[in-house]
């Protein structure tokens, strides 16, 4: 038995080093662009997925709420403690690193066929073993278009090296996401690994094209249609937070077009346009994660629960939305972006919330002064 097994891993571990050896060359290709010799070249200015809108979703988009909503996005679980400080940073820091300098070890003690069949190709069907889904969604496509989308912004704001502070901040975040994820486990676990080593490099590869820009962007619409986060000044807790991607793919000439929005949730549906300079509405249902379930061995799934959700945008730029699902920390929530009200010139942003106990939260998110509003839960 133990020969057959010794033989058949060796070209699984084969596929998987050349897999990591591809990463590390991406990675490479990209911090390249940042380089003396590179800067020849005519950057390119193109706003595929921030376009600098004073209202909605668009008007939020800055580098500190993408690290806030994207690194603490797994405190939307039902049974994660969602106070700041009561995460184990430094735990988490030394396990995410620790697997991360030393991952064929860490994927020896999950298993080479695991890795590449959970983490790596998109082969299992059940939600234990599917753990590639989040890895393909949230950091392949929606990593390499955050990558995109920051570099957007940098360039606006006239960063030197955009390109480079567009990659710290990516890296920042989904680090962090990872340290938060961590806590306080101390072992071997292969998700770092195949975050930040495989699909995160590679995200950031397949979005520096215009093309696959412009397949998202104008074929798809892609955009960033993330909650606003908000800390509650007693607790320390953040509310409602996370980071959304919205998807909608025209039917022929119609004004309807197939729609997604997702997160730690996935909500599919269908979105129609009221009009030019009108907006359009979508709704949609799915499910949503709810519970982090630890299956042993560094190894992590999520319960799924009904969801749906219905939103209202200005050129793909959301301004209103009713979220519920059947658990989780926030089950019905309502958020209202900047230029959905203005009162004496001033629109802010705000949401109300009930929470697992039928009480109500609400928060005020102050657009282009602070990256997280301030949130009243009972």
């Amino acid at each position: 038995m133990k020969p057959a097994r010794r033989t058949g891993a060796a070209p699984v571990r084969r596929r998987v080093a050349s897999v990591l050896a591809g990463t590390v060359l991406a990675a490479l290709a990209a911090l390249g662009t940042c380089s003396p010799a590179a800067a020849a070249t005519p950057p390119d200015t193109t706003r595929w997925f921030y376009h600098g809108r004073d209202y909605g979703s668009d008007a939020l988009v800055n580098p500190l709420q993408l690290v806030v909503n994207g690194a603490f996005g797994i405190l939307q679980l039902e049974n994660r403690d969602p106070r700041l400080d009561h995460i184990d940073y430094a735990n988490g820091a030394r396990n995410v690193w620790m697997n991360l300098r030393d991952p064929f070890t860490s994927i020896r003690a999950s298993g080479w066929r695991n890795f590449v069949g959970q983490e790596l190709l998109p082969f299992s069907t059940t939600v234990r073993d599917a753990r590639y889904w989040p890895n393909y969604t949230q950091h392949l496509i929606g990593g390499g278009m955050s990558w995109r989308m920051m570099k957007e912004w940098y360039t606006a704001h006239d960063y030197a090296h955009p390109t480079a502070w567009s990659l710290v901040t990516l890296g920042g975040y989904h680090f962090l996401n990872e340290v938060v994820e961590n806590d306080g486990y101390v072992g071997r676990t292969t998700d770092p690994i195949a975050d930040l080593e495989v699909f995160d490099p590679l995200g950031i590869l397949l979005f520096s094209h215009p093309s696959v820009c412009a397949f998202f962007s104008r074929r798809l619409n892609m955009a960033d249609w993330s909650y606003q986060p908000c800390i509650d000044p007693t607790t320390h807790a953040l509310a409602n937070n996370g980071q959304n991607f919205a998807l909608k793919l025209p039917i022929g000439h119609t004004r309807w077009s197939l729609f997604d929005d997702y997160g730690v949730h996935s909500e599919g549906g269908l979105s129609y346009a009221l009009g030019p300079g009108r907006g359009s509405i979508s709704f949609g249902g799915g499910f949503s994660a709810s519970d982090l379930v630890d299956l042993g061995n560094g190894e992590r799934t999520v319960d799924l629960v009904p969801s749906g959700g219905l939103f209202y945008d200005r050129d793909n730029s959301l301004l209103a939305s009713l979220s519920w699902s059947r658990h989780g920390r926030e089950p019905v929530r309502v958020n209202l972006y900047p230029g959905w009200l203005k009162i004496a010139g001033w629109s802010p942003g705000m949401f109300v919330a009930e929470n697992q106990r039928g009480k109500l939260a609400m928060g005020l998110n102050v657009a282009g002064q602070i990256p997280v509003g301030f949130a009243f839960q009972p």
